[in-house]
């Protein structure tokens, strides 16, 4: 019967390895061992001693294994030496990390070897074929030398690369060899790990790939085709790996989603997840499935974990995923309306909306004095305080928050030149945002107030400033929200038109015909108003044009059939 080696790269936690090895070897399969060199030679011979007369373990010589350079293939050159050396029945010889666990029964994986026993299981595809490669540096890993370590000395190797760029440089790849790459958890027969070692070419070609950058995904994927009969362009073991390229690591949560994927060996498991050894270490050899290892099941999954991680939930700004400016996944996770000068031109505008469309109706939330949550709360869902000062310390996130926690629920609230304008842009870019401007209803309070008119013609100019900034914004190619915009004179022309096409978007269960209808301000002498300020030289013109004489009331007490406007 063929048997299994077991080729094991142990890096830390000795004493989850030592729990596998002993699962591997209870099923009768050798194992070879290194241990990374840069474990401490006390904590090493500790960790040897346990293993002292078992007839199945052996280790091999120890090398520096450091992500990215030769000596992770230099290690799996020794341990497969040792292997081939040693047990002359292993027919197949499995390559495995400290951190792997088998998910099936060993008798399982042995069993499927010996049914394919001239097969190699070997990721191995040329580098215009691999989709995965993060970071650049396909095919130019090749032909560039990488004698720096990525992670120890970046700059360094970032700079011998620009360099090598810059004069042209590039290695000749050894005649006959057509580079390829692939997961360096392989599973390969002992014909072919017998060629590739025993090659009398081994010498250039370690040459070559010892500066190859992450040779442990390129060596054994590119000499196997040259010696194997049959490859299987797949491994046996499960590993994931996210948008940065870094293995996913799977913790005791993960239990069921291991058991679906029919793999027969899985990477990286979280040292302290007993859950997991303790569920896939037992006997469990009247679960045998002899079913073929199906990772694809699982992929979906995964898929949405990185989708997720990248792009994160609509409007929902997460710790780990603060997007970059303009790279946000939906700025808010629902629609809103933002009402401009809607509670200037009409008493109690507030409550007449709130009962019209059952939406939830806000004052001015950046109102400079405090955020005037509706019904005077002080407080909001998710614990949004009215505090001015905790809501401009963000006040994007402010809102988004305030629409996330009510999501369901329709959100409106006013705004105007008074308020904190820093928020102008992201509302103008949301595309869930609806805003709604009469343009100019902010002279109503000045025109309604007591003061001197020198002070009345200062607030008003600072004002139509604001305004007229935050309009050219709206107005820009780069807004993406819902935009309606209509002068004062404009509006009170048709005021009941203007309200049912406003209501209708916010509540779409609003009737086609309002029956009740806010109190317009007066604005008598409005006109007057607005021409004695152009008298004292500052000139209104965001209003549109209002007669200097008295003007006839347009209030709509009175029902008038509404026409929607898009």
């Amino acid at each position: 019967m063929s048997a299994v080696g077991i080729v094991m790269l142990v890096h830390t936690a000795l004493n989850r390895a030592e729990q596998v090895v002993r699962h591997w070897t209870a099923a009768g399969c050798p194992v070879v061992l290194h241990v990374d060199h840069m474990v401490d030679r006390k904590t090493f011979q500790a960790f040897r001693a346990k293993f002292a007369g078992d007839r199945l373990v052996r280790f091999s010589r120890r090398h520096r294994c450091e992500w990215g350079t030769w000596g992770i293939v230099a290690a799996t050159q020794s341990a497969s030496e040792l292997m081939l050396a040693q047990f002359p029945d292993v027919q197949h010889v499995y390559l495995a990390s400290g951190s792997c666990l088998p998910l099936r029964p060993v008798q399982e994986l042995i069993d499927y070897l010996a049914q394919r026993p001239q097969t190699d299981f070997i990721e191995s595809a040329t580098t215009a074929d691999v989709p995965w490669i993060v970071g650049g540096l396909s095919a130019e890993r090749f032909t560039l030398r990488f004698p720096f370590s990525w992670r120890k000395h970046r700059k360094m190797f970032d700079r011998y690369v620009n360099l090598q760029r810059r004069l042209g440089m590039r290695r000749r790849i050894p005649a006959g060899l057509t580079p390829h790459m692939g997961s360096q958890w392989w599973c390969l027969t002992r014909q072919t790990l017998s060629a590739i070692l025993h090659s009398p070419d081994r010498p250039r070609y370690d040459r070559y790939f010892r500066h190859v950058w992450i040779p442990d995904e390129s060596y054994y994927q590119t000499l196997a085709r040259l010696y194997s009969r049959t490859i299987e362009s797949r491994s046996l073991t499960l590993s994931k790996f996210d948008f940065q390229g870094k293995p996913h690591i799977f913790y005791d949560d993960h239990l069921q989603l291991l058991r679906r994927s029919d793999c027969f060996v899985a990477r990286k498991i979280w040292p302290q997840a007993d859950r997991l050894y303790q569920a896939f270490l037992a006997d469990a050899a009247s679960d045998m499935k002899r079913t073929e290892p199906n990772p694809g099941k699982i992929d979906r999954i995964f898929a949405r974990a990185v989708e997720r991680r990248t792009r994160g939930r609509r409007g929902l700004y997460m710790q780990s995923r603060y997007p970059n400016h303009g790279a946000e996944n939906g700025m808010t996770s629902g629609p809103y309306s933002v009402l401009h000068g809607f509670a200037e031109l009409f008493e109690d505008f507030e409550p007449w909306l709130a009962r019209t469309t059952g939406a939830r109706v806000h004052g001015h939330l950046f109102a400079p004095e405090r955020a005037e949550l509706a019904d005077g709360q002080q407080l909001f869902n998710g614990c949004l305080s009215d505090n001015a000062k905790l809501r401009d310390y963000n006040p994007e996130s402010f809102l988004a928050n305030l629409i996330w926690n009510t999501r369901g629920e329709r959100q409106c609230f006013q705004f105007g030149p008074r308020d904190t304008q820093t928020v102008n842009s992201f509302v103008a870019r949301d595309a869930n945002a609806q805003v709604s401007v009469i343009s100019g209803a902010w002279a109503i309070p000045l025109f309604k107030s007591n003061q001197s008119f020198s002070d009345l013609r200062r607030e008003a100019a600072r004002l139509q400033q604001i305004e007229a900034e935050h309009l050219q914004m709206l107005r820009s190619r780069w807004a993406n929200a819902r935009i309606r915009i209509w002068t004062m004179a404009e509006f009170i022309e048709a005021p009941m038109e203007n309200l049912q096409t406003v209501a209708s978007e916010i509540g779409p269960t609003v009737a086609s015909h309002l029956t009740e209808a806010p109190h317009m301000a007066d604005l008598s002498n409005f006109g007057r108003f607005l021409q004695n300020l152009k008298n004292q030289g500052m000139h209104p013109y965001l209003m549109g044009d209002f007669p200097v004489g008295a003007l006839k009331s347009k209030s709509p007490d009175r029902p008038r059939k509404p026409y929607m406007v898009k």
